[in-house]
């Protein structure tokens, strides 16, 4: 079939690559698994990718196996007599070894062997999560009921214990979500005899998930724990303020300065927990589905391990909720009590600025009766000299018709101070328009 015309979306091929490049395991009982998730404590999405790669790299040169892509973000291949799994994610980087047979001492940790010493030293990061998943047949119904009351009891702790028949009855897990001597956090996988291989692989490929996703979003308890301590100082502080705001007491200037600084350290708080409060929802999500798409069955009234999650994850999870709930209530109260303030601050400032205004009215009014002061004496200055002026211009007249001098300025005074108050109020009136 000829291809067509049209060209491709750019990442139509890689996106597509993408949803098929993580196939699930074969894996075929009696077998285990050893699972590492590895995490660098100070750096989440922005942690240097290119160590991880290469931390891979120097494990494949010791088995001289050929290298994944130089961008690749997963491997799957034989190394040794095992088989790796290698994928990173966006916090962390997780290795999954698949071996066959079982050890005849149940979680005997030999099967972490494969990862030298001085190379998980070199690893960038610490340990998030590490799992061994032991995978047994068992022949018939009576082989099972013997595992179950012989084999589990002694591999786990009891309190904690959660075992369920899943996919359709395929195989029994069971699991506690302690940490054994080893470090390392137990499964067990009981199947029937001729379960499907990836049927098999998917089962432990979902227990590890659980197991790693589970962990990743406990990193968020602290921090909510953290956040709720200090909410509850704002909270409490705020209370205060709103209380003195709405007795009109007090300096507005220093109380919204005060709620500018509690706003700063709230949008600081949820600035600095937003990425890992947002991360705990994700995980826990994926964590229920992860169980969800087991489809347990109760096995002699033991408890689930979505019952397990119910009891001891999910309350951790509540706290980070409640946690963050009440960081984004407390900003919002935060923000109407600044407006709040800021508008009576707005609304005192308004009747500042209308008192200055009418001050501002009344020293016009006394310019301008002061102006008319002082305009009423420059009409005597000038009719003045203008009179001096009229007396020195009329003054040969005066003497050839032998006029008095001070007679000729008497008779001149009162016409020339009515022609310059005339002249005067002309000027004022232009001046006005």
């Amino acid at each position: 079939m000829p291809k067509p015309s049209l060209p491709n979306h750019p990442l139509r091929l890689k996106l597509n690559d993408e949803l098929h490049a993580r196939p699930f395991p074969k894996l075929k009982a009696p077998c285990r698994a050893a699972f590492l998730a590895i995490k660098n404590p100070e750096k989440a999405v922005d942690r240097d990718r290119a160590l991880d790669r290469a931390h891979l790299i120097a494990l494949l040169d010791r088995f001289g196996i050929a290298h994944p892509a130089p961008d690749a973000d997963h491997f799957a291949g034989q190394i040794g007599p095992d088989f790796l799994k290698w994928e990173m994610h966006t916090e962390f980087v997780t290795y999954t070894i698949f071996s066959d047979g079982v050890a005849d001492v149940p979680f005997d940790n030999k099967v972490f062997s494969i990862f030298p010493d001085d190379w998980l030293a070199e690893a960038p990061g610490v340990v998030l999560t590490s799992a061994l998943v032991r995978i047994e047949e068992y022949s018939d119904d009576a082989d099972l009921q013997d595992m179950l009351d012989r084999k589990i009891p002694e591999w786990f702790v009891p309190e904690s214990l959660a075992v369920s028949q899943v996919i359709d009855g395929e195989a029994v897990i069971a699991g506690d979500f302690h940490i054994d001597i080893s470090s390392h956090v137990r499964f067990c996988v009981l199947t029937k005899p001729g379960i499907g291989l990836r049927r098999l692989g998917r089962i432990v490929q979902r227990l590890v998930e659980i197991e790693t996703y589970k962990t990743a979003a406990m990193l968020t308890l602290p921090i909510a724990r953290t956040v709720a301590r200090r909410v509850a100082i704002l909270d409490q502080e705020l209370t205060e303020v709103v209380q003195q705001m709405a007795k009109a007491s007090g300096d507005e200037a220093q109380t919204l300065d005060r709620l500018l600084r509690m706003s700063a350290e709230i949008e600081f708080l949820s600035s600095s927990s937003a990425f890992r409060f947002g991360a705990a929802g994700a995980y826990t999500t994926i964590v229920n589905r992860r169980i969800e798409v087991l489809r347990e069955v109760h096995v002699q009234g033991r408890q689930l391990f979505s019952e397990f999650m119910m009891r001891r994850f999910d309350p951790a999870m509540r706290t980070c909720r409640s946690a963050e709930k009440r960081l984004s209530d407390l900003s919002a109260r935060a923000e109407r009590a600044a407006n709040l303030l800021r508008t009576r601050v707005d609304v005192a400032t308004e009747e500042q600025n209308h008192e200055v205004l009418k001050q501002m009215d009344r020293r016009a009014e006394l310019q301008l009766r002061l102006q008319e002061t002082v305009e009423g004496l420059s009409v005597v200055a000038i009719s003045y000299y203008a009179v001096s002026l009229v007396g020195y211009l009329l003054a040969p007249i005066a003497k050839h018709f032998e006029f008095d001098k001070t007679t000729l300025l008497a008779a001149v005074t009162l016409p020339v101070l009515g022609i310059v108050f005339w002249a005067v109020r002309q000027i004022r009136k232009k001046v006005g328009k």
